[in-house]
Order: C-alpha cells, then sequence, then structure tokens
C-alpha cells in the first residue's frame, strides 16, 4: 500500500515495483483477444455477482501473487460471458492471476472496471496498466477512509454504549460499519463498470485530496479516542513539609488533562515504528499495568 507522505519519486518507484511484480508472474500468450468484437454489456445482477464474491478476494491470499486467486474469483462467471471463446477466456484468466494487492473494500470499483474493459475487448496489455495503476490510489483511498475513519468512528460509538452497560454497543458497530462497507461494495462495483475508462483521469486527480482529507479526519478521531479510552493515572503524591501535592490531580492534569495516556500512545508508536510487534506491545502492556499496581505508581 501506498503511504500518506510518499514524495512523487517515491510513489513512482512504487508503481514501478509493482509493475515488476505484476510482469514477472505473467503468462499471457497474446495481447489481442482473438474474438475482438464487443460483448453483451452484463446485467445488474451480473454486476451484484460480482460484488458478492469480492467479499473472498483475500481467501487465497499469498506472498506470491497476493490477493490475485480472489481477484479471478470475483470476476470469472463475467468473463465466462464476455469471452466465448476458450482461448481468450484462458489469456484473461491467466493475465488476472497477475500479482494484485488492493483494499479489499474498495476493490470492486477496480473489478467493475476492468469488466468494462474485457467487454470491449481491449489489449490485455491496456488491461493490466490499469490494474496495477490503480492499486496504489485505491489502497490509500481504502485506508484512509476505513482503517483511520469510519471504524474508529464506530468503533468509538460501539465501545462508549458498550461501557455504559448497553447490550446493544457491538450491534450498532457491526451496523454502523457494514453500512459504509456493503454500500460503497455494490455501489463502487456498478459505478465503475459504468464509468469505464472515463473514470480514471478523475479518480488519479483527485486521490491525493480525498487521502489527505480523509488523513485529517481519522487522525483527529483517533486523538480523540486516546483522550477517551486510554486509562492511565498514578495515584503517587509530593511531600513537602505538610503539605501534600497530588501528583496526577495538581501536577499533571494541571500541566495538560490526559498526559499520561498520551504519553503512553507516543510511546507505544515509538516501539511499532522500531518493529516492535503488536503481540509484544499488549504483552509489554500488561506487565506494565501489573508492575504498576503492585509497585503502587499506578
Amino acid at each position: 500500500m501506498m503511504g500518506f507522505n510518499d514524495t512523487e519519486a517515491a510513489s513512482a518507484a512504487k508503481a514501478e515495483l509493482r509493475m515488476q511484480q505484476a510482469l514477472a508472474s505473467s503468462q499471457v500468450e497474446r495481447d489481442d483477444y482473438i474474438d475482438a468484437t464487443p460483448a453483451e454489456p452484463l446485467s445488474k445482477r451480473d454486476i451484484n455477482r460480482m460484488a458478492w464474491r469480492s467479499l473472498a478476494l483475500q481467501a487465497s491470499f499469498n506472498y506470491e501473487r497476493m490477493q490475485a486467486g480472489g481477484w479471478l474469483f470475483t470476476i470469472l462467471p463475467a468473463l465466462r460471458k464476455i469471452h466465448k471463446n476458450p482461448d481468450d477466456l484462458r489469456n484473461s484468466a491467466q493475465m488476472h492471476m497477475e500479482f494484485l494487492n488492493v483494499h479489499p473494500f474498495d476493490v470492486t470499483f477496480l473489478s467493475g472496471l476492468v469488466l468494462a474493459m474485457e467487454q470491449n475487448k481491449e489489449k490485455i496489455s491496456t488491461i493490466r496498466a490499469v490494474k496495477v495503476a490503480l492499486m496504489g490510489p485505491l489502497g490509500g483511498i481504502g485506508d484512509a477512509m476505513f482503517w483511520l475513519t469510519w471504524l474508529p468512528i464506530c468503533a468509538g460509538i460501539g465501545a462508549a454504549l458498550a461501557l455504559e452497560g448497553s447490550l446493544f454497543g457491538p450491534v450498532v458497530f457491526l451496523l454502523l460499519f457494514n453500512a459504509l462497507h456493503f454500500g460503497l461494495r455494490f455501489g463502487l462495483a456498478h459505478y465503475g463498470y459504468r464509468a469505464g475508462l472515463g473514470a480514471i483521469s478523475a479518480l488519479k486527480n483527485s486521490t491525493k485530496k480525498i487521502s489527505h482529507a480523509a488523513s485529517i479526519v481519522g487522525m483527529t478521531v483517533i486523538g480523540a479516542l486516546v483522550a477517551s479510552y486510554v486509562r492511565l493515572a498514578t495515584p503517587l503524591e509530593i511531600h513537602a513539609g505538610k503539605a501534600k501535592i497530588l501528583l496526577q490531580t495538581d501536577v499533571l492534569d494541571k500541566l495538560m488533562p490526559n498526559l499520561l495516556p498520551l504519553l503512553f500512545t507516543l510511546l507505544m508508536y515509538g516501539l511499532m515504528k522500531k518493529g516492535y510487534s503488536p503481540v509484544k506491545l499488549i504483552g509489554v502492556t500488561v506487565l506494565f499495568g501489573l508492575a504498576g499496581k503492585l509497585l503502587g505508581f499506578l
């Protein structure tokens, strides 16, 4: 996936790497289809079926071709309807088994777009180029929209209800999250198919702005979640003669409310940047909490 702060040179280098990975696993015999006559348009039922099958995109995930197996499974019924010539179908399937790595929630935009190109019997190299070119942009938009924005918002609402004792907390979380998830999954499938090649330039022009705006919203939400749900306080006291100063309420909270949760979160972030796995950090947090309780500084 593309990073949010990548320079143009870094993004171009990643795009070139993805192209090399795609070409490395290519087994395509020819660039043109034998039957070059455009196929009949796909029905709404065909597009909906494709969107449903996209749920299995990562079912055969591997580190050689990433999501290629699930991608071919997603579009295979439509390819069979488009390509009546068995050699064309085999050639198309071989190309679609090449390396693919895209966000699983907005993949249907790409699959709808690709099916429109397949229906028009575009050159295989052109279809491949579109797939490779849109992997990064769709990954960046998907990460910013879902993992950094919508997921924390829905989780925050559900967690707030759960903390108040409501059994509907998990239900509300799942309903809110999947309302957008499935709405976009099916909506983007039809939009991508209808838009065809005309959507490519518009998507490329808007990608950076959409990712940047969504990232700002997501960071704001995460900051609010840190202040609301990371609980860390100290009972330590400072004695100066007969005066007693509570370190938490009289010092830290006066400097900045929720300062300790912020510092602990930044510590965890710094350790993750240094390569510590989330599992190790969970273990460190548990041990730190137990030690703090036993020694009396938490």
